[in-house]
């Protein structure tokens, strides 16, 4: 019996050794010129120069591959717009977790994932169109940073981890849905930041765990050490150094630690180790974003909607059955989600939010101003949800409120370490805005022109809906009530002018 169980022993240290040596190897100091053959060889066939096509070629194909990059307002793009234009039967199957469909007998046209642009492998490019939007790096940091926090805190209902741990073994089986500890980066970002958070509450006096009446608003909730890993040990950490920074270019050069590329590990490395190699993967990410169909923008959230709808909505149409144009959009709440909110999971207000109840029967006729109409409608109730979760998170981890205000008080430094950890992002997101203003121009100039008529007619009361969404979207409004202070000027001059030959025919 002892010599079999040493044998057991040994063949799983065989095993581990195995499957780890590869980790444990390739942390060591990689020889440049090594590192740039690979991750140069790697640029050349991600990017041949057979796959450039002009802005005005690139048109909405069969599959609309939604390449959601965290932090960037996508949830909202999703469900607020994306999911409004096509039909139930049309959205492939969430795939936030893993892909829960196949592509090639698949007759869906909607996929959204936090996948990053491998997933293309299993997609048939001819078929396939991708759209994305971009964040200010700094502000997508500080989110990431804030919504770690956010879904960690959620646990802190439980006495221990030990009990957070048990609880996902008894019920994580038996939920239907997808929890956000199960999509990428969060099963990694949330976890760890959940651990960090238990072993900050366990060394704490137990009389601090209450709300500090002393703290103040002048007080820093991005280093409050004793509450929460502080912002600055956030960004200087691996995990963040691996996911984090210069996220959105390795996500569309599809190089993050959830990558179908069998090199993406080795070429991060490469990367991390000489930083002058990052150039190869900003160029294929900026190739990948040209090529795209549309690139918008989280600080034009509102712009990006309505360009969109203009550019595809006569496509997607066409795309479905004739009697789409007739028929009101299905709504649909986000894939899966208990409403357990220890699990982390998308809570039954946000599926509420995110219903076809709050926008039913807007759409009308299809026009660009509906959708947008509707957009704004689904929108405010999304945000309200999304709030109202997340300060009852916070709660958990008071006095910590986190705001723009707030970041504010983030030391100079700090910010200037976060421009530095994801210059490849900066560039990016430069680029990105490069493209959204000439497409933001080439609209405009169709829309002056009355080329956009047969989209959205609508569009001609005023060039706000483009230049600013919400004057285009309120605009209405503006219009009653500009009427309303007509009559009433009107009724008080009737009535002065009444009592002035009142007064005279007494005299």
């Amino acid at each position: 019996m002892t010599s079999t169980r040493r044998s057991c022993w040994a063949l799983l240290v065989f095993l581990a050794v195995y499957v780890y040596l590869p980790t444990i190897v390739l942390p060591a100091k990689l020889d440049f010129e090594f590192c740039k053959s690979i991750v140069n060889n790697w640029a050349s066939a991600a990017s041949p120069a057979s796959n450039f096509r002009e802005r005005d070629e690139i048109n909405l194909r069969d599959f609309l591959f939604f390449l959601h990059v965290p932090r960037t307002g996508g949830r909202a793009y999703l469900h607020c717009l994306l999911r409004k234009l096509y039909k139930k039967h049309e959205q492939c199957p969430g795939s936030y977790n893993k892909l829960n469909f196949d592509p090639s007998t698949a007759k869906c046209h909607l996929i959204s994932t936090h996948d990053d642009y491998s997933l293309m492998q299993k997609l048939s490019e001819d078929r396939t169109s991708v759209v994305t939007i971009l964040r200010n790096p700094i502000d997508r940091v500080f989110s990431t940073y804030e919504f770690s926090v956010e879904v960690a805190a959620r646990f802190l209902i439980h006495p221990n981890i030990t009990s957070v741990r048990k609880m996902s073994v008894r019920i994580r089986p038996k939920t239907r849905g997808v929890s956000t500890l199960d999509i990428w980066p969060w099963k990694y970002l949330a976890v760890w930041m959940r651990e960090d958070l238990f072993a900050r509450r366990d060394r704490r006096d137990p009389k601090q765990l209450k709300i500090n009446p002393n703290v103040s608003e002048s007080d820093d909730p991005y280093n409050m050490e004793e509450i929460a890993m502080p912002l600055l040990e956030f960004i200087n950490s691996p995990i963040s150094h691996d996911i984090v920074h210069n996220g959105a270019t390795f996500q569309i050069a599809g190089l993050t630690n959830n990558s179908g590329h069998a090199e993406a590990h080795e070429i991060r490395h490469c990367i991390s180790q000489h930083p002058s190699l990052g150039h190869y993967v900003l160029e294929v990410a900026k190739k990948r974003l040209y090529n795209m169909l549309f690139v918008g923008l989280t600080e034009e959230h509102g712009k990006s909607a309505v360009m969109f709808s203009n550019m595809a909505l006569t496509r997607v149409v066409s795309q479905s059955d004739s009697s789409y144009a007739s028929s009101s959009i299905s709504g649909n709440s986000p894939s899966g989600g208990s409403n357990n909110t220890k699990n982390g999971t998308i809570s039954a207000g946000e599926r509420e939010a995110l219903s076809a109840k709050n926008v039913k029967g807007v759409y009308g006729n299809m026009t660009v101003a509906n959708v947008i109409e509707a957009y704004g409608v689904c929108m405010s109730s999304l945000h309200k949800s999304i709030m109202k979760r997340h300060n009852m998170s916070l709660k958990r981890v008071a006095p910590i409120i986190f705001s723009k205000k707030a970041r504010k008080l983030v030391p100079e430094t700090v910010l200037n370490q976060i421009l530095t950890l994801n210059s490849l992002d900066v560039e990016l997101y430069k680029y990105a805005q490069d493209i959204f203003g000439v497409e933001k121009k080439h609209l405009e100039t169709k829309i002056s022109d009355g080329k956009q008529q047969h989209i959205a007619p609508d569009l001609k009361m005023t060039r706000g809906v483009v230049d600013g969404f919400l004057f285009g979207y309120f605009r209405k409004w503006m219009v009653v009530l500009l009427g309303l202070a007509l009559v009433l000027v009107f009724f008080f001059y009737m009535i002065s002018s009444t009592n002035g030959r009142t007064s005279k025919l007494k005299v």
